[in-house]
């Protein structure tokens, strides 16, 4: 956390709101299976962010952004072997998403250098992306690097 911090990088837990606030991060990440929105919201404060898994589901992600969500995760659009995946979300969602709704959206899934742009040119805000960085060739930071050139780059939506 304290790295993120000094680059100027929100820090968000994932599952885990209590611990979250405990820690003090800026927000919590919470899936369908965990904490409730409305719960976690009133766990970490209304000061902190509070992102919601929404799968493959247009209605998942509108329950989750009418009840106040910073932001709905779309996902997995690729095979992962990071979490064990209970969807497969099309880059399709990201359009209709971004054609309608202000709440930002986040892809998630089996992501990497490789694969990310048809998901940035979709509309994805924001790039969830853990086993694209961690198990680059080049390392965490060349990964970082090249994702950062392919988001600058990124055409407009």
């Amino acid at each position: 956390m304290p790295i993120a911090r000094d680059h100027g990088i929100a820090f968000l837990l994932n599952d885990d709101p209590k611990l979250a606030r405990d820690l003090k991060t800026d927000g919590v990440h919470v899936g369908q299976e965990d904490t409730p929105y409305k719960e976690a919201r009133a766990i970490v404060g209304d000061n902190a962010v509070v992102g919601v898994t929404c799968h493959d589901s247009r209605h998942l992600a509108m329950e989750a952004a009418e009840a106040g969500a910073d932001y709905v995760a779309f996902g997995a659009f690729y095979a992962t072997s990071t979490k064990a995946a209970k969807t497969k979300a099309e880059p399709e969602i990201l359009e209709w998403w971004t054609s309608l709704a202000e709440t930002p959206c986040v892809a998630i899934g089996g992501i990497t250098i490789d694969n990310a742009t048809p998901l940035l040119k979709s509309g994805a805000d924001f790039l969830a992306i853990s086993g694209g960085v961690w198990a680059h060739p080049g390392g965490p930071k060349e990964a970082v690097q090249q994702l950062n050139r392919l988001i600058d780059n990124r055409p407009a939506t």
